[in-house]
């Protein structure tokens, strides 16, 4: 650039700029490389029949991967029986409601205070359409689903370092940074800067392509007008006498690049987040609540696993009552599938081979924060017109999660109010006390949405490193542990088989809990018929 020239362009060149400003691209390959962009595996529902006669299996944990297990082995034949830690089914697939009461690591309890109707899930919150299996679980036991907003354009993009920390509306900066971006395109391609890998014809339809994706006027400059039919108009387009709009300004690209705010547009753009995406209607517990009308004859509630013995012929299980510990009890069968999460699971007793165990070892867990703030009005509808969607923010809530259902209703509301996943942010936030961790959370989103003070009433804070029944969110697996260790942790030990998020392509995701739990079972049921 000493000499004043631009830069030649080749064809790759303008597939990255592009896909820098879309969002998407890198972070897909990134995601693709660890195999966690990938989709779903799921065909169709797997058929099962002829298991040996009097043939048993045992299965540890009652989540979505046990309840699969169960619900297809039992239609093959089997006698199965469930042990859950848990007085509820669904494991980690859970709603809290006002009411509940839950017990963490360190012994603090909360009793949630939500009004009726109002709900916070503080595991999985969306299904994304191409995870096959939950969707087609769903149909088949009568979950009903409603859409999931994953994107927002009226939601807000916020970092305090940037606009001095004023909130800017997503579509602001997606359409900017679109429109910045597209005009130095433009300006290079006009100019004849590309190089031969690019011809006229290209160069003549990527004018105008930048023009329509970058909302340029004719002579290819992003201007107030067309940018605003993308943006907003300062003064709204009205009717009548003075209803001439005002068009808004935008962002000035050396303030929207510095700002650093286009970084989380890619949240909108990963393959596991596009639309569309769904939730059950009234909250996530619905799909473990039909999956426990079809096994939860099957389930014993409130057992706690202490010990896992196995020899050549059989799966023994000891067990004591998580209300009243003390008293061991046993279960016996011929065949176990084992989705306990591995940080639970690693302080069992367990026969297992040095290959299983190194496995277990070498996944660790990722930290997530979850809080639930109840208001007592949905201001971000009423003052804001955010209806669903996700604001992103670099203060240590991270998020703030709009609910996704009975918009202008007016009332009350639960909104997300800080969702750190994977991050040193969660570790700080587990290590407070539940109510210093909402207390934090209003304090910090009330400068994102200053009405936060006035019309907080209670909260819900989940941390999932304190979680007794998982002591962890989701496995967090590497490219190098899943090329050492996967294979070894979803292979059979003798006659133990592992299944659950850990034991997928999929981790956090309950797609991979279930692909792995339809897996272990074809797996068992070959073995058991000596093939």
């Amino acid at each position: 650039m000493e000499n004043g020239t631009a830069p030649g362009f080749n064809r790759r060149d303008l597939l990255t700029i592009i896909g820098l400003a879309a969002g998407s691209g890198a972070a897909y390959q990134a995601m693709t490389s660890l195999g966690l962009a990938a989709e779903s595996s799921y065909k169709e529902p797997i058929q099962l029949s002829g298991a040996p006669k009097g043939a048993s299996v045992l299965i540890l944990g009652a989540g979505v991967a046990g309840m699969t297990a169960a619900l297809e082995l039992r239609k093959a034949g089997y006698s199965v029986k469930i042990l859950e830690f848990n007085s509820r089914p669904g494991g980690r697939n859970w709603t809290v409601r006002g009411g509940d009461s839950y017990t963490e690591l360190g012994g603090d309890t909360q009793t949630c205070g939500f009004d009726p109707g109002l709900y916070l899930n503080p595991g999985p919150w969306r299904i994304p359409h191409h995870h096959r299996g939950v969707l087609d679980y769903c149909r088949r036991l009568g979950v009903q689903l409603e859409p999931f907003i994953q994107l927002n354009h009226n939601a807000y993009l916020q970092s305090p370092r940037a606009f001095g920390g004023k909130p800017q509306r997503i579509r602001d900066v997606k359409i900017d940074f679109q429109g910045h971006v597209a005009e130095l395109l433009a300006k290079t391609t006009s100019q004849g800067k590309l190089d031969a890998g690019v011809t006229k014809e290209d160069q003549e339809i990527l004018l105008k392509a930048l023009q329509h994706w970058g909302a340029l006027d004719k002579n290819y400059a992003y201007t107030p007008v067309p940018a605003s039919e993308f943006r907003g108009w300062d003064k709204p387009r009205g009717g009548g006498a003075g209803g001439r709009p005002t068009p808004s300004q935008p962002i000035a690209l050396t303030d929207l690049l510095k700002s650093g705010l286009w970084a989380a547009l890619e949240n909108f753009f990963l393959y596991d987040y596009q639309t569309t995406m769904f939730q059950p209607v009234g909250g996530m517990d619905a799909i473990g609540k039909a999956f426990a009308r079809e096994v939860g004859d099957l389930i014993r509630f409130n057992a706690k696993v202490v010990r896992i013995q196995q020899d050549d012929v059989k799966v023994t299980v000891s067990w004591e009552d998580a209300k009243s510990p003390g008293t061991v009890a046993q279960e016996v069968a011929d065949w176990c599938i084992c989705t306990i999460p591995l940080p639970v699971l690693a302080q069992i007793q367990l026969d297992a081979g040095p290959k299983l165990k190194s496995a277990m070892a070498a996944v660790p867990y990722a930290s997530s924060v979850k809080i639930g703030l109840q208001f007592k009005r949905r201001f971000w509808e009423e003052d804001e017109a955010i209806f669903g969607g996700i604001t992103f923010t670099d203060l240590p809530i991270e998020q703030i999660g709009y609910p996704q259902f009975g918009f202008n209703r007016g009332g009350k509301g639960v909104l997300l109010g800080a969702y750190q996943y994977d991050s040193p942010r969660a570790f700080e936030f587990t290590a407070l006390p539940p109510a210093e961790r909402v207390k934090r959370a209003v304090a910090l989103g009330a400068k994102i949405h200053p009405q936060y003070e006035a019309e907080f009433e209670n909260g819900f804070a989940m941390a999932w490193h304190r979680s007794p029944f998982t002591m962890g969110c989701a496995a967090d697996w590497t490219e190098e542990t899943l090329a050492e260790h996967y294979e070894d942790l979803c292979a059979f030990d003798n006659r133990l088989v592992l299944a659950g998020e850990h034991a997928s392509y999929l981790p956090a995701w309950q797609e991979g809990a279930i692909l792995s739990a339809l897996n272990a079972v074809e797996r068992l049921h070959r073995k058991a018929l000596g093939q």
